[in-house]
């Protein structure tokens, strides 16, 4: 079983930034994919950013690709998602996926792949 819990979600201006983190507990995180995506009120889950168990491998959703990046610090067990240049259609609760990985680069954008989740943090971008 592994528990994850997000952070770092609030309001900010179009043009800003903001860092999510994603910490596991549970288990040994280095074995495990992680994937971030976010929801907007009436629309799907909708994939943003992976990276493979190795982090050495990386994916990201064409809308967020330049703005987005995604990174892992599995000595704090925990995933990064640098956000910059932030746009009013970037606004959803975004949630963090993880799931034991069948090989160490492999990295999975459905939402139907990953077993565990978090409570999700909620971002606001202001126009």
């Amino acid at each position: 079983q592994v528990q994850l819990v997000e952070s770092g979600g609030g309001l900010v201006q179009a043009g800003g930034s903001l860092r999510l983190s994603c910490a596991a507990s549970g288990r040994t995180f280095g074995n495990y994919a992680v994937g971030w995506f976010r929801q907007a009120p009436g629309k799907e889950r909708e994939f943003v950013a992976a990276v493979s168990a190795s982090g050495g491998t990386t994916y990201y959703a064409d809308s967020v690709k330049g703005r987005l990046t995604i990174s892992r610090d599995d000595a704090k067990n925990t995933v990064n998602l640098i956000m910059n240049s932030l746009k009013p259609e970037d606004t959803a609760t975004y949630y963090c996926g993880t799931r034991r990985a069948y090989h160490s680069e492999t990295y999975y954008y459905s939402p139907d792949d990953y077993n565990y989740w978090g409570q999700g943090t909620q971002v606001t971008v202001s126009s």
